[in-house]
């Protein structure tokens, strides 16, 4: 899988989840979508992601042919 699809799927994963804790848990993690969602925004304009710092030292898409 591609750095950038890994990405994209915890992302997603992420915002999922915090929308289903807070509507069956507490509202109060849908915040957590709202860190995902800034934290989306500014690594948009600043190029830095901290989640694909850690995917990467973790070696996703090392393996990849589209990723050399």
């Amino acid at each position: 899988m591609k750095l950038e699809n890994a990405i994209r799927a915890l992302a997603g994963t992420f915002v999922l989840t915090s929308v289903a804790l807070a509507h069956w848990v507490h509202p109060n993690w849908i915040w957590l979508s709202v860190f995902v969602g800034a934290n989306l925004l500014q690594s948009a304009f600043t190029g830095f992601c901290p989640a694909e710092t850690i995917l990467g030292k973790l070696g996703v898409g090392k393996g990849s042919k589209c990723c050399e």
